[in-house]
Formats: structure tokens, C-alpha cells, sequence
């Protein structure tokens, strides 16, 4: 269930953001709002579609059929069959099934576009959309067999199919069939009327809420990247005064300049160069910011382009039922996300390069200022059958690659699609996919850089080079924090458990980072 003693997510009354939808992923339930306004536009539009029809008014996807078969026309006894034929024929996805907490993040998504009051669905499908939010009975969805546009139709048609009680939910983190579960919870199955197959699957709720889940791990990842960065900065005996607030007043990037600050904080650098220092550090330290800030300076966009679609009627046609129109055009078209996620991907996978790097540099004594070779902790006669981390860089460079290798992008492989009717599609889902793809193997990266930061920041220590008392707070405390999952690096051991215990910390937002407000 959705946990009642937290704030629930009203929709219908203002716009939802990119935590709102991760709030209700993560166990918020929701509400609708009570603006008489909005319940008025919500019937205006099932009112006037039904008027339509007494009229024998033709509307695509209700009287006629669907893409290519809009020239078909449905004899008036089977209009109300033909939105189960709709999500009955589109029950063909493959591949991994999405979790439960992305499946909340999709209805909370399509509920929010349906809220909108220009999809001409009743005021009942709203309630049921919610209904299954604070029950918390998430549609088991496939992951593949979109092509953004007409929008998700194949992953949206399991969330019509489980709203009239068929196929399957997940229901206390097990799958369960939906009538049954409906019946459990006293929802009765729904009869979708004659627009609201289309509204539910016509649109780019899938997309959009993989594009909200992406953007905030990418987001964590860009600060966790910044203070790892420092720590290998320690690690190698860099020179923080690459970060130096003079240096970047002079290239005006205010993302790139706010992790130069985060980094020039973390390295607690002062006036001037310590002596000793290598006056040039190696680009994957030096030029941090310049990496990272790219991230930093595009989230704004971002995250426009993602609310923006998060906001929006994105069905067809547009139901406008207070001023009595029916607008048909292409706003399930996911072009917008598709590029929001393509650009994502390429930047993620440019910090997966980055920390593949830097943990290089770290392992290397030719470039490590002195570490050990490939950071072991072993002593005497024991150093030569250690070594440390050499398979885990080994392993770091390969997770690299692939996320490289994912970074084309997805919009440009269009394919034209029934009958030539969607003959120009976004790929919108497709890239969405690439990148939390490309954001889980670059927080494998991070996770073996961790590791191996940390240990090269406790040799220096135990050599006497660095003290505790010398690191700044966020450092010391990332470096205490992956100590919780890692013990120091005495004899070699396998590290599997422990990357994957630090990856669960950082993909629970545990480790301590920057605040984005810095």
C-alpha cells in the first residue's frame, strides 16, 4: 500500500514535477483535486465526446479505427467493444518486466496527462488510475516494443488491461492476477468507454517517467562523481588549485563553476600552492569541472523538457470539451524526451570515462605520486603475489566501454511502422532505456572508484602524508561512509559483495555529496 502518514501528490491543480513523480514512486499516494474547475473540464470532455456520438460525429479512434485503419468506420454496436480490442492486440511486449517502483512512476505519469482535462476520459478513470496508486497495485509492464509514437501503446496497453481487471499486477512485491487483486481491494473493473483505450495508451507516459528516474540519478551522480573526484585528487597528490575560483571566473559556465567550488571545498585548498606539487595534473583531474559541468549546465533544460512533456495532454486526438472541439494531430510524439535522454546518456557515460580515468591514474605507480602498485595494502614478502585493485580497473574499464558504446543516439533510428502511418518515430522509450542503462554501468564505475579511492587516500594517510584531521568534512565522511561496506585493502580478496554494497548506498542516496545549492 502507499503509505498513508505521507503527503499525498494532489493532481489536477497545478503541475507536477520531477520529485513529485519519484515521491509517488517511492510510496506517496495522490489525490485529485478538489478545484470544481478541474472536475468541470475533466466531464466537459466525456460529456461532449458523448454527445458526439448520439450525433453520429466521426472521431478517430472512436468511431473509426486506429493509425492506418482511421478510414474504417466502426458500425455504431461495436464502439464501445473497440477500446478491449485496443489494449487486447498491443498485449505483445517483451523483455524485462519494469519494477513496481517504475510501474508507479508510470501512473503517475499517465494520470498526471489525463488530469489535464483534454483526453475525454471519464471523471471515474481518473479515480481508478489513483485507486490502483494507493493500493498500490502496479500494472506489470514489459519494458520493450515502443517506438514513441503513437506514443507507448504497448506498455500503456497493461495499464488499460489491468484498469479492466486482466493480466497481471504486482501486489506486495509479488506478481498476482489483476482481477483477483482488484476484487481483494473492492476496485471493481472498469469498462473503458469508447475514448479511453486511446487516451491511456496513445501518449509518452513511459518515456517520461523513465526520464524523471534518469534525471535524478544522474544528478546524484554528477555530485557523488564531484567528491570522488576529490578523493582521487588526495589520492594522487593532485593540485587543487586547478579549482581555484580565479581561474573559472573566466569561462562563466555556472554549472561547471559550481563544481569547480565543490571541488575547491572538498580539497580545502587555500591561497596558494603547496610546495611540491605537480603544476599540471593529468586532464582527468584538471579537467573535472569541465566534464562534469556539462551535466550541470543542461539540467535546466532537462528538466524543462521533461516536466514540460510530464504536464502535457500528450493523446490524440484532443478532446476540448468546454470549447467543443476535436483537435487531431501528434502529441504523443516523444521527440522531446528522446533528446532530453539521448544528451543524458552521452553525458553519464562521459563521467563513466572520466572515473575510469582517474581510477587508472590511481593504480598506476607511474602516474599515483608514489601509492603502492595497483593500491594493495600488503607488506614485505607478501606484495608479490597481492594485487589490489587490477581486476577491479580491469573490470571498471569494461563497464566504460559499454556505456560509450550505448551513447548513439536512439532518435536517429527511426523505423516507419504500421502500414507507413507512423512513418517518423521519436524512439523516445528506447532512449530512456540506453540511459538508466548507461547511468547503471557509470555507478559501477563510480562504485570501483570508490573503493579504490578510498584506499589510495588511507595509503597516503598511513604513510604519513595526509592526516584525518586535514580532510574537509564532505571527504572524510564519504571515506568513513564506503568504510561501512569496505574494509581496507590488506590481502587480496573478492570485492563483488562490497561493489555491490556500495552500489546499493549510492543508488539509496546514502553517500554524503554536495548540495546542489552550493
Amino acid at each position: 500500500m502507499s503509505n498513508p502518514s505521507l503527503t499525498p501528490v494532489e493532481f489536477g491543480a497545478s503541475r507536477l514535477c520531477i520529485e513529485d513523480v519519484l515521491a509517488i514512486a517511492g510510496g506517496h499516494p495522490v489525490r485529485l483535486a478538489a478545484e470544481p474547475a478541474f472536475r468541470r473540464r475533466v466531464d466537459a470532455g466525456s460529456a461532449f465526446l458523448d454527445s458526439l456520438l448520439a450525433e453520429h460525429g466521426e472521431i478517430y479512434g472512436v468511431t473509426t479505427g486506429y493509425g492506418d485503419s482511421c478510414t474504417v468506420a466502426i458500425p455504431p454496436q461495436l464502439v464501445a467493444d473497440l477500446p478491449h480490442h485496443l489494449y487486447t492486440y498491443h498485449g505483445c511486449g517483451l523483455g524485462a518486466m519494469f519494477d513496481a517502483y517504475t510501474g508507479r512512476a508510470i501512473l503517475a505519469a499517465r494520470l498526471n496527462s489525463l488530469a489535464q482535462g483534454y483526453s475525454g476520459v471519464r471523471w471515474q478513470l481518473l479515480e481508478q488510475l489513483a485507486a490502483l496508486i494507493n493500493a498500490d497495485l502496479v500494472p506489470v509492464i514489459p519494458e520493450e516494443g515502443s517506438v514513441g509514437a503513437s506514443g507507448d501503446l504497448t506498455p500503456l496497453s497493461y495499464v488499460a488491461a489491468v484498469l479492466a481487471g486482466e493480466r497481471d499486477v504486482y501486489k506486495a512485491g509479488a506478481v498476482y492476477p489483476a482481477a483477483k487483486a482488484l476484487a481483494e481491494h473492492g476496485i471493481p473493473p472498469l469498462r473503458l468507454a469508447p475514448k479511453e483505450g486511446l487516451a491511456l495508451m496513445n501518449g509518452t507516459a513511459v518515456m517520461t517517467a523513465l526520464a524523471c528516474l534518469a534525471y535524478r540519478r544522474a544528478d546524484y551522480l554528477l555530485r557523488l562523481s564531484s567528491r570522488m573526484t576529490a578523493l582521487a585528487s588526495l589520492a594522487c597528490a593532485g593540485n587543487s588549485y586547478h579549482f581555484d575560483p580565479k581561474l573559472f571566473s573566466v569561462k562563466p559556465h555556472p554549472g561547471q563553476n559550481r563544481v569547480a567550488a565543490w571541488l575547491h571545498a572538498d580539497l580545502q585548498a587555500g591561497e596558494a600552492p603547496r610546495e611540491g606539487l605537480r603544476l599540471q595534473d593529468r586532464y582527468s583531474l584538471r579537467c573535472a569541472p569541465h566534464v562534469l559541468g556539462v551535466l550541470a549546465d543542461a539540467q535546466p533544460m532537462l528538466r524543462q523538457f521533461i516536466e514540460n512533456e510530464l504536464n502535457s495532454a500528450n493523446d490524440n486526438p484532443i478532446i476540448d470539451g468546454e470549447g467543443e472541439h476535436v483537435l487531431h494531430g501528434g502529441h504523443f510524439y516523444g521527440g522531446h524526451i528522446a533528446f532530453a535522454m539521448d544528451s543524458l546518456k552521452n553525458m553519464v557515460a562521459n563521467i563513466a570515462d572520466l572515473m575510469d580515468r582517474q581510477l587508472a591514474l590511481m593504480v598506476d605507480t607511474r602516474y599515483n605520486h608514489g601509492l603502492p602498485s595497483n593500491l594493495s595494502g600488503a607488506q614485505g614478502e607478501r606484495a608479490a603475489i597481492n594485487h589490489g585493485f587490477k581486476a577491479v580497473q580491469i573490470g571498471a574499464s569494461s563497464w566504460a566501454a559499454e556505456a560509450l558504446k550505448l551513447t548513439m543516439p536512439a532518435s536517429v533510428f527511426s523505423r516507419s511502422t504500421e502500414c507507413h502511418n507512423q512513418d517518423k518515430v521519436s524512439m523516445g522509450t528506447i532512449a530512456a532505456r540506453d540511459a538508466l542503462r548507461v547511468l547503471q554501468l557509470t555507478e559501477q564505475v563510480v562504485a570501483a572508484h570508490a573503493l579504490a579511492a578510498v584506499q589510495g587516500v588511507e595509503l597516503r594517510i598511513r604513510q604519513g602524508e595526509l592526516t584525518r584531521e586535514a580532510l574537509s568534512e564532505g571527504v572524510l565522511a564519504l571515506l568513513d561512509e564506503v568504510r561501512t561496506q569496505s574494509a581496507f585493502l590488506h590481502e587480496d580478496r573478492a570485492l563483488d559483495g562490497e561493489l555491490r554494497a556500495v552500489l546499493a548506498m549510492m543508488r539509496a542516496e546514502h553517500f554524503s555529496v554536495p548540495e546542489q545549492s552550493a
